[in-house]
């Protein structure tokens, strides 16, 4: 079994900074893909940023300069380091996972989701 587990939400004024960090563990063989998605009720799911195992990145334009992505793949994590925070980025975030439970067996996974609100 594989879980995927995301932490650091929290409440933070407009223009400040939260850290979200994001770890898979398990009976993984290998974490290829990793991204960040938030859900506000009313919309739909938001994909902000990815980043492939060997670093390439990519950002939704709403977020590109202010949020980072980065990963560590000795430790199967990914954070998101958000900053110049705005009331519109308030929202559930989701850390998702492509996951190779074997050499021939990828799979997605989800983590439980951490609220971000963002006041102004």
């Amino acid at each position: 079994q594989v879980h995927v587990v995301e932490s650091g939400g929290g409440s933070v004024q407009s223009g400040g900074s939260l850290r979200l960090a994001c770890v898979a563990s398990g009976d993984i063989y290998r974490v290829n893909d990793m991204a960040w998605y938030r859900r506000t009720p009313g919309r739909q799911r938001e994909l902000l940023a990815t980043i492939t195992r060997a670093g390439m990145t990519r950002y939704e334009e709403s977020v590109k300069g202010r949020f980072t992505i980065t990963r560590d793949n000795a430790k199967n994590t990914v954070n998101l380091q958000m900053s110049s925070l705005k009331p519109e980025d308030t929202a559930t975030y989701y850390c998702h996972a492509d996951v190779q439970v074997s050499p021939n067996y990828e799979y997605e996974y989800w983590g439980q989701g951490t609220q971000v609100t963002v006041s102004a």
